[in-house]
């Protein structure tokens, strides 16, 4: 299945990497966090690891390690404003649960 993104969050990042000025690509994973046990960790990616999986998405580039890649296989990444907050959202078809706070799931 792999990683995908809309064209809102592949523009977003687009502007970061640019306002960066160095980068290949955008990392996605997972770690031990919250309520409910996972959360996203997302940051830019200047040397790609060797065991890393590449997903090209919108002209993105998507490095996911093997570890996460289970929690996140399908996922799609958007970028959203939704009144005075904005960032990245996570649409996962692997979440069975979420905490209230939105920081952390459970597959």
């Amino acid at each position: 299945m792999g990683i995908t993104m809309t064209e809102a969050a592949a523009t977003r990042v687009t502007a970061f990497l640019k306002k960066r000025g160095k980068g290949v690509g955008l990392r996605l994973g997972v770690r031990t966090s919250g309520c409910s046990g996972l959360a996203y960790m997302l940051e830019f990616v200047d040397a790609p690891q060797e065991s890393d999986q590449v997903f090209e998405d919108r002209g993105i580039k998507v490095y996911v390690d093997p570890k996460s890649l289970i929690y996140l296989d399908g996922t799609e990444l958007d970028y959203a404003k939704e009144g005075l907050s904005e960032g990245f959202k996570f649409h996962n078809p692997n979440v069975k649960n979420s905490c209230g706070c939105g920081e952390s799931f459970v597959t």
